[in-house]
């Protein structure tokens, strides 16, 4: 039996207005522009949480509410909003949970790739999730990156095939990319009735109906169920019998029946699906239109019918910080609290708040809680839960709810809040690491302590945008995900913070790493009469697989380093990967051994045998063929037939590499990997070449070596 299943007697506690079983958490996540915001603009109007629909064109929508995602059209942070859905009892359809009533919390995640750390976090906390795609573009590049942190969390899915009021929408296509492209066991529910202006409503596969929708009501809410078009019948039912075939390969209750030439019926398929997609082995496929409100309500019923509870998904499993045993946090409102902090924001209304998912028990205010990172307690002096645009206040949240803390101090993206005396510490969400940097200073002397203060509470928001100072140079040097990134960084700096910004050149993150192995010697001799320094320390580096990090041991026998200096020859290792030899970039991906050296039984001392671990490991870099890394980009472009020749010249010419080329009607998608370096304004000029028609999308791959020229202009740029 498992954990979940142990505890479900005791788990509601009386007080909550909606058990655990009718709680659905689930995010709303894709590429770019396939309608993520529209879509959840129309699960919050038809859930009655708003009374008049937003649109992302005209800026009104409720989840992008900051000034720069209204203006730019696009969602930056992801918004997390409660709301309502009863399911209602319908004549000719068949519902898992018809007649109840649910709350559901919804997280909209950005699409562009420079937030990725937006939907990292969201599906780190979620229980289930809508992956939407486009009916024209299919399953794009970003639409991959989703779904492997999807995976990577494992979380349950259900597909949306929005968009099929667009000219060129094919709903079949986007299903088998979705079984090509992302592996997915992809099978639809319901199917889109007609297309592009012919678009009416939905085929409800498992209950064989047609759900049409009424062209006199635009905003969708009034709807018919009628027996299936003549003509649609037949594709219809081979829908049903495909859907029941896939299911019997991979579901017992109806694989027995499917063997025993028993035809299941619609409660049956909805249980089998639910087990199924529970079990991440199964992704239901609904097809609509956000947009021309067109079958977005049977879309939030698939959500109640096939995503899971709290309580049917395994718990979290953390670990206990003073014995480092595992330790599960169990959906139970009677547990110990145990919850993650996943976002950190700043509301110009309520000031800090710190978005929270409660795993087990409950919390109120008044309670005091611990955070086992920092080791300090927080008093929860005010909890508010988001509704649509509104704060609603509320004295306490259980075990599955999705809430935010108003006040709390010392608290980062990541951090496990927990009950005293039960020291939990839950898995946090990881982040990829900044690939562009640029150097900022204020405007004014008098702006830099604001300066100062707001990056600070940046970084505390946005674990992927880091701000260092070049020691150097004296200069700030702020570090992203992207050009756009930065960007939206320095007007958030503007409007929130009143601070002007002048900006260097955005940077590159290059790396360095070593080719073979080498020791290497360092030394500090320095006598002035008096006391003087003696740190003597050898080395060995050994280059190890690209991603793998850095790991430091200490080999050292017969006491030739005395144990008291090896965490100074430690730091003072750590210090010198932090500036390679080549152009003074980090060093990754390799080991280093401490294997001797010497001591002075007067003179040595740890800030001695710290030089001499930088010296050793200088040396040692100068004989391990050193190489230069830099950050290659997967690059799409979709353009018109008639521009691909120029797209994939111009793409050569920043020394590109062209991986594939597939061709969808009178269009082209070209997979190529480029170097980030040369990406800077690729977005004047795929316009200029395009006249306009063509877009390209991009995400992190990998670091890949730089071409031995191009080392030397980068390394003269840096002397220069």
């Amino acid at each position: 039996m498992s954990a979940v299943a142990e505890v479900k007697k005791n788990i509601n506690d009386p007080k909550r207005a909606y058990v655990l079983e009718k709680t659905r958490n689930f995010g709303i996540c894709a590429h770019i522009d396939a309608g993520k915001t529209t879509l959840t603009e129309r699960i919050l109007f038809y859930t009655g949480s708003i009374h008049k629909i937003g649109e992302v064109h005209e800026g009104t929508t409720v989840t992008d509410w900051m000034e720069q995602e209204r203006e730019r059209g696009i969602t930056i942070t992801s918004a997390a909003t409660t709301c309502f859905w009863p399911q209602k009892k319908e004549a000719g359809i068949v519902k898992a949970f018809e007649g109840q009533k649910f709350r559901i919390n919804i997280i909209d995640t950005p699409g562009h790739v420079d937030f990725t750390a937006e939907v990292e976090r969201s599906l780190r906390v979620l229980d289930g999730a809508i992956a939407v795609f486009c009916a024209v573009a299919g399953v794009q590049p970003q639409s991959e990156t989703v779904w492997r942190q999807a995976t990577k969390y494992n979380v349950p899915r259900i597909a949306f095939v929005n968009k099929m009021d667009r000219v060129g929408a094919n709903f079949d296509n986007a299903i088998n990319d979705m079984r090509e492209k992302l592996g997915a066991n992809a099978w639809p529910v319901l199917i889109p009735l007609g297309k592009e202006d012919y678009l009416k409503g939905q085929i409800d596969v498992i209950n064989q109906k047609a759900v049409i929708y009424s062209d006199d009501n635009k905003i969708g809410s009034v709807y018919e169920i009628e027996d299936i078009p003549a003509e649609h019948k037949e594709m219809a039912e081979k829908a049903l019998q495909d859907l029941v075939a896939a299911l019997a390969d991979i579901d017992d209750e109806i694989g027995t029946m499917f063997l025993e030439e028993k035809m299941p019926n619609a409660m049956q398929i909805k249980h089998a699906i639910r087990r199924q997609v529970l079990a991440n082995k199964f992704v239901p496929v609904v097809g609509g239109s956000a947009f021309k409100n067109k079958g977005v309500q049977f879309l939030v019923d698939a959500v109640i019918d096939y995503l899971p509870s709290p309580v049917d998904i395994e718990p979290q499993v953390g670990h206990n910080t003073d014995t480092q045993e595992p330790m599960p946090a169990l959906p139970d409102d009677a547990g110990k609290f145990a919850s993650l902090a996943f976002k950190l924001w700043t509301d110009a209304f309520v000031g800090k708040l710190v978005f929270f998912r409660v795993y087990s028990g409950k919390v109120s205010k008044g309670d005091t809680v611990y955070n086992p990172r920092s080791g300090k307690y927080e008093r929860i002096s005010r909890i508010v839960q988001i509704q649509a645009d509104k704060r609603e206040d509320v004295e306490t949240v259980y075990s599955g709810d999705i809430a935010a803390l108003v006040g709390v101090k010392n608290i980062k993206t990541g951090d496990t809040l927990c009950a005293e005396g039960h020291p939990i510490r839950l898995e946090p969400p990881s982040f990829p690491e900044p690939v562009i940097s640029m150097a900022v200073e204020p405007k004014t002397k008098a702006d830099r302590e604001k300066m100062g203060e707001g990056l600070q509470r940046l970084m505390e928001e946005d674990p992927t945008f880091t701000v260092n100072s070049n020691e150097e140079t004296g200069q700030t040097i702020i570090a992203g995900m992207g050009e756009l990134h930065l960007d939206i960084i320095l007007d958030r700096m503007r409007r929130e913070f009143k601070v002007e910004c002048n900006s260097g050149a955005p940077q590159i993150a290059y790396r360095e790493t070593i080719t073979k192995a080498a020791t290497g010697e360092g030394k500090l001799v320095k006598q002035s009469g008096g006391r003087g320094q003696y740190g003597h320390v050898v080395l060995t580096v050994t280059p190890v697989e690209r991603g793998k990090g850095i790991t430091i041991e200490n080999k050292v026998v017969g006491g030739t380093i005395p144990k008291e200096y090896i965490p100074a020859c430690r730091k003072g290792v750590e210090e010198a990967l932090l500036n390679g030899i080549i152009n003074g970039s980090p060093v990754i991906d390799m080991e280093i051994h401490i294997i001797d050296g010497s001591y002075h039984d007067v003179d040595s001392n740890e800030l001695a045998f710290k030089m001499a671990a930088i010296f050793a490991l200088k040396d040692a870099l100068k004989k391990a063929a050193t190489i230069l890394l830099e950050p290659m980009m997967k690059v799409e472009v979709s353009t018109p037939d008639e521009f691909q020749g120029d797209m994939m010249g111009d793409l050569n010419r920043r020394r590109g590499k062209i991986m594939n080329v597939e061709n969808k009607g009178k269009s082209s998608n070209i997979n190529a990997e480029v170097p980030l370096s040369e990406m800077f304004g690729y977005v004047n000029s795929i316009r200029s070449m395009s006249k306009g028609r063509a877009a390209y999308s991009m995400e992190p791959s990998h670091f890949e070596q730089v071409p031995a020229q191009i080392v030397a202009q980068i390394t003269e740029q840096k002397k220069g």
